[in-house]
């Protein structure tokens, strides 16, 4: 053996000698924590040992999917308008014509979606309970469509075109007395009413033609009747057989206010929703007429006419106010389309609203600036 081995040995030997002098107990312990691990104590009963490891399951099938998280709805935007200012072309023309139709755009069709389209389109939204933002959006464009007929081409390019026509020279029968009696309501036809369409009636039909607009022909089309008939009512028979008028209305014949019976009064009774042109306690006209709601009412007491209009638009609330004639304020009486066409069933923003398109422009013409206006309980 050689001497290198046999001291290495002997140091082994002696470190180890060290090792159990320096502490028998911590040497043990050392070794026991570096390498010994105390076996868990199990109290189950052993002999189900392999029958639980046995009895749990094998997946089978498809395994169960892990639940998605719901996504977060994505915000709703607002439909983008169908027409706003700025836009131009055939959709604007038609969007124009139709609002012609209901009187909210006077002008001529221009295909320019420009300041007067706004505000007629502002106009018609607040009057339906719309938000007034004067850009055509779906709702409103649907509401437009359903109040309205599709214009014509010539109606869209301001073309005067005649229609067919309806009644003309030479025609006879009581279709052309309805006529004549109509254009009489309205001051374009004077004298008795006949079944016979001759030279006076062609004279009356074409100014009335020419007043409006129409391609003066002295024929009645689709377009003249139309325009007669929203200007006119239907004729009683007093009219239609040169009768004396019939007696004023009960409800227009009730008591007038005594402020009433003296000079040229416009005697409006809120009780009887009548309004009676008075001259020098005579009463002269009687019509209907609806007022404002209870948040806009009508206002009551004794006023004066300061101002007249004949195609007065509201700058308030962009609404047509035909033969206005002012007397306290922005209130008026005057001509109301949605009047005729609704009833009672709607109200104004304050002023008094006339139905009859005839009786409200013969009324028009008979008013004078400073006329008393009374308007009153009964």
């Amino acid at each position: 053996m050689r001497r290198g081995r046999k001291i290495g040995l002997a140091v082994t030997a002696s470190l180890m000698a060290v090792a159990v002098a320096a502490g028998t107990a911590f040497g043990v312990l050392a070794l026991a924590d570096v390498t010994y691990t105390a076996p868990r104590v199990d109290t189950r009963d052993t002999s189900a040992g392999v029958a639980e490891a046995a009895d749990v399951p094998t997946p089978t099938g498809k395994p169960k999917a892990t639940p998605k998280a719901t996504p977060k709805p994505e915000p709703v935007s607002e439909p983008l308008p169908v027409f706003e200012r700025g836009d131009k072309g055939a959709g604007v023309r038609e969007l124009q014509s139709r609002l012609k139709q209901l009187l909210w755009y006077p002008p001529d069709i221009t295909g320019a979606f420009g300041t007067v389209t706004q505000k007629s389109v502002r106009g018609f939204q607040r009057k339906r309970g719309f938000e007034a933002t004067g850009a055509v959006d779906r709702r409103t464009w649907k509401r437009l469509v359903a109040m309205s007929r599709m214009p014509t081409d010539d109606e869209m390019h301001n073309r005067l075109v005649p229609g067919p026509t309806i009644l003309g020279p030479g025609d006879s029968g009581p279709e052309v007395r309805e006529l004549q009696a109509r254009l009489s309501q309205i001051a374009w036809l004077s004298g008795d009413v006949s079944d016979d369409y001759g030279d006076t009636t062609t004279s009356a039909v074409s100014g009335f033609q020419v007043k409006r607009g129409i391609p003066s022909t002295g024929e009645v089309d689709q377009t003249t009747m139309d325009r007669l008939l929203e200007m006119t009512t239907e004729p009683t028979r007093d009219e239609l057989l040169n009768r004396d008028p019939a007696p004023v209305p009960v409800a227009a014949a009730a008591p007038l206010d005594p402020r009433c019976l003296t000079g040229r009064v416009l005697c409006i009774d809120k009780s009887s929703n009548s309004l009676r042109w008075v001259v020098d306690g005579s009463v002269q006209m009687a019509v209907d007429v609806r007022f404002g709601s209870d948040e806009l009412p009508t206002r009551e007491g004794q006023f004066a006419v300061s101002y007249k209009s004949a195609d007065h638009v509201s700058s308030l609330y962009e609404t047509p106010m035909p033969y206005a004639m002012f007397f306290s304020g922005g209130q008026a009486v005057h001509y109301s389309p949605d009047f005729a066409a609704n009833g009672y069933n709607g109200a104004s923003h304050g002023c008094v609203n006339v139905r009859d398109y005839g009786a409200i422009q013969s009324l028009f013409t008979q008013v004078s600036i400073g006329d008393t206006v009374v308007v009153y309980w009964s």
